[in-house]
């Protein structure tokens, strides 16, 4: 699903960037350019981080696994 229409970003670009350790939709926009034009997509880009942050394991535990 595309998130951010103005630069094509999707719902995919985001989860991969939230994976690789993006956590905040300002770092999103300096990785793939999300909202950085008409700005409309940023609650919902806001809202898909909080989400996917949350469903992450924790760093330290997948260490010990």
């Amino acid at each position: 699903m595309y998130v951010c229409l103005c630069n094509g970003v999707t719902d995919r670009h985001i989860r991969e960037a939230v994976e690789k350790g993006c956590g905040s939709v300002g770092e999103l926009t300096m990785r793939t350019g999300l909202g950085a034009n008409c700005g409309s997509c940023l609650g919902m880009a806001a809202e898909m981080v909080e989400q996917m942050r949350a469903e992450l394991p924790l760093p330290v535990l997948a260490a010990a696994a």
